[in-house]
C-alpha cells in the first residue's frame, strides 16, 4: 500500500489501479505523482524493472492503464499521462524504495547543513519507521527523520559508463 502523499486520494487510487497492472507486465510500480506545473495537471506514473525500462515497456504500461484510468475516472480535471522509468539515479520516497536499496550508495541533500554542508554522499545503513540512517564516507553513522532531507537519491551514476 503506498503512503499518503500531494495529491492523496488521487495518487492512492491511480496506484490502487497501477501497481496490479505493472506486475502483470513484469514491471514494479515505483511512485506516481499528481501535480500541477503551471496551468497543466500532470499524472506521473513511474515504473522500473530489473535491467532497466525500455520505451516498449513505457508504451505497454500506456495502454494497459489507458482504458482502467478512463472506468474509474479518478481525476475530474483534465490531465497529461506519462508513463517514464525511474532511471539511474532515482529518488529514493517510499518505504520500500530504502529497504530495496539497504547498503546501496546515495546522495542526501540535507535541508539543513549536516557537518557543514547540505550535500553528502553516503551508504544507506537503515530505514525504519520514517527515520534513515546513513554511513559518512570516514564510516561515521547518521541518523535523520527523511522530511530532514530535500532528496535522497540513488548514487548508481557511474561517470565512466
Amino acid at each position: 500500500m503506498p503512503e499518503k502523499k500531494k495529491g492523496g486520494n488521487t495518487v492512492n487510487t491511480v496506484w490502487a489501479i497501477a501497481e496490479p497492472l505493472a506486475e502483470s507486465l513484469g514491471l514494479v510500480l515505483w511512485d506516481v505523482k499528481f501535480v500541477k506545473e503551471g496551468a497543466n495537471w500532470y499524472l506521473r506514473i513511474i515504473i522500473d524493472k530489473e535491467g532497466g525500462v525500455s520505451i516498449d515497456d513505457c508504451v505497454a504500461m500506456n495502454d494497459a492503464l489507458d482504458a482502467p484510468l478512463d472506468e474509474a475516472d479518478p481525476i475530474e480535471q483534465s490531465y497529461n499521462l506519462q508513463i517514464s522509468s525511474a532511471g539511474i539515479e532515482r529518488e529514493l520516497v517510499r518505504d520500500f524504495h530504502f529497504q530495496t536499496f539497504l547498503d546501496a550508495d546515495i546522495t542526501v541533500k540535507f535541508r539543513a547543513a549536516v557537518n557543514g554542508a547540505k550535500l553528502h554522499k553516503c551508504v544507506l545503513r537503515g530505514y525504519e519507521d520514517g527515520r534513515v540512517t546513513v554511513e559518512f564516507p570516514d564510516g561515521t553513522l547518521y541518523t535523520f527523520d527523511r522530511k530532514d532531507a530535500s532528496s535522497i537519491k540513488l548514487d548508481d551514476f557511474d561517470p565512466d559508463f
